[in-house]
């Protein structure tokens, strides 16, 4: 898959990824700012300001006239705010694409942020928070972010709280955009049925006027646990939701790659271990999953379900028997083979629309500012041995460094904690 990068005089990143004959073409921009650049006194201004982008700019004065004139070209078109960055972006017809491009950069350099629409959304803002509040498979990550990292912006609710929205000021939102939406810290990635020569002079033209200067910078996190850490938060739903999960490494730790295949093992796809045991065998679950989150100074492996609160405990005993197992024995050859095809072949069709492939460059550039194609994500991979993650799993599966977060029903705190060991 081939793609190119650019680095603009102003500092601003531009990758383009040509799609020859695809339909589509899509436009994201990212930009270094997101929960992690917050202080507990304006965390959630991140997701704040970004929806704010989106109510008006000079040149399209409201909320409506953004959104008409993309409807009226049947475009996709929304925000997202993570931890480390903040993306924007829209989807068409490849036809559209100097429109696309002319909209969100619009949005993203110029909006006005009027206080009249600012006083709306904070109700959207905190009905948003509710919803997920009455998701518990969302609520329970952040009560897992939590426990690893109180206190620190690493742990804040992306969010934010609705006691921090409340008060929010449109200063708060301006000297935030001043102090991080800078040409440095953005990354433009135009995706799709494209001449590249011709996106650039058009990104050249639309971002002639980012704003360039300091960047304000992130606490670097903190890691201190010393013993099994467990939060319980009650909550009357049918099902109980858990992360059992230890800290990991970064992005730009060599073992980033060999996480990813750990966690294949372990919870990727039907035929992974933990599938097969608790929904196969136990009968316990409809969801499974493993993952590996990184981030650019820290990371998290984490296993999460969603059981009937009487075989919690019983559970979270099976997890760590199979934690156990990949510290004790190597991964058999066949499993092995099976487990980075199916991690290759997952990441190979994952990346067959324009917007997926945005997304896949972009991610890589706004956190490492390298990327790497498929098929050398896909070389190293298989590269990856039985003794590499025998050695991994010997190294983060430690039980001083167990967390659980639950939400539910009557769980038993004595006894979870009683669980959290290994054998």
């Amino acid at each position: 898959m081939k793609f190119s990068k650019t680095i603009l005089p102003s500092g601003l990143r531009l990758v383009t990824v040509p799609m020859k004959d695809n339909p589509t073409v899509t436009v994201l921009v990212l930009v270094e700012a997101g929960s992690k650049y917050e202080t507990e006194a304006n965390n959630g201004v991140s997701h704040f300001l970004e929806h704010m982008c989106f109510k008006g700019t000079k040149k399209r004065p409201t909320a409506l006239a953004i959104s008409h004139e993309l409807d009226s070209i049947g475009a996709q078109y929304n925000a997202f705010t993570a931890q480390e960055f903040t993306g924007y972006f829209a989807k068409g017809q490849f036809g559209d694409r100097a429109q696309l491009l002319d909209v969100v950069s619009d949005i993203y350099l110029n909006s006005t942020l009027p206080a009249e629409a600012m006083e709306k959304e904070r109700g959207v803002i905190i009905e948003e928070i509710n919803m997920y509040e009455d998701i518990p498979q969302r609520q329970v990550a952040d009560e897992f972010m939590a426990l690893l990292y109180p206190e620190q912006p690493a742990g804040y609710s992306i969010a934010g709280t609705k006691e921090h929205i409340k008060v929010m000021k449109r200063e708060d939102f301006l000297n935030y955009r001043k102090a991080h939406y800078l040409s440095q810290a953005t990354v433009v990635v135009v995706a799709g049925n494209i001449d590249e020569e011709k996106v650039k002079k058009e990104v050249v033209a639309a971002f002639k006027n980012s704003p360039t200067g300091n960047k304000s910078s992130k606490p670097a996190v903190v890691e201190k646990q010393k013993k099994p850490a467990l939060a319980v938060k009650e909550k009357k739903t049918d099902q109980t939701h858990f992360i059992l999960g230890v800290r990991s490494f970064g992005i730009f730790d060599k073992r980033d790659i060999v996480l990813r295949l750990l966690a294949e093992v372990l919870g990727g796809g039907m035929s992974s271990r933990l599938f097969q045991k608790l929904r196969e065998e136990m009968g316990v679950c409809y969801y499974v999953k493993a993952d590996n989150d990184a981030f650019t100074d820290h990371g998290i492996f984490g296993v999460a379900a969603g059981v009937t609160p009487a075989r919690l405990a019983e559970v979270v005993k099976a997890v760590l028997v199979e934690f156990q197992k990949l510290k004790k024995r190597p991964v058999a050859a066949a499993e092995l083979v099976k487990a980075k095809a199916h991690l290759i072949g997952s990441m190979f069709l994952s990346l067959e629309s324009s917007d997926s492939l945005a997304e896949y460059y972009g991610f890589q550039e706004v956190f490492k500012k390298e990327i790497k194609k498929p098929a050398e994500i896909a070389e190293k991979i298989k590269a990856i041995s039985a003794a590499d993650l025998k050695n991994l799993a010997g190294e983060i599966f430690v039980e001083s460094q167990l967390n659980l977060a639950v939400i539910g029903q009557n769980a038993d705190k004595i006894e979870l904690e009683k669980t959290l060991r290994f054998a």
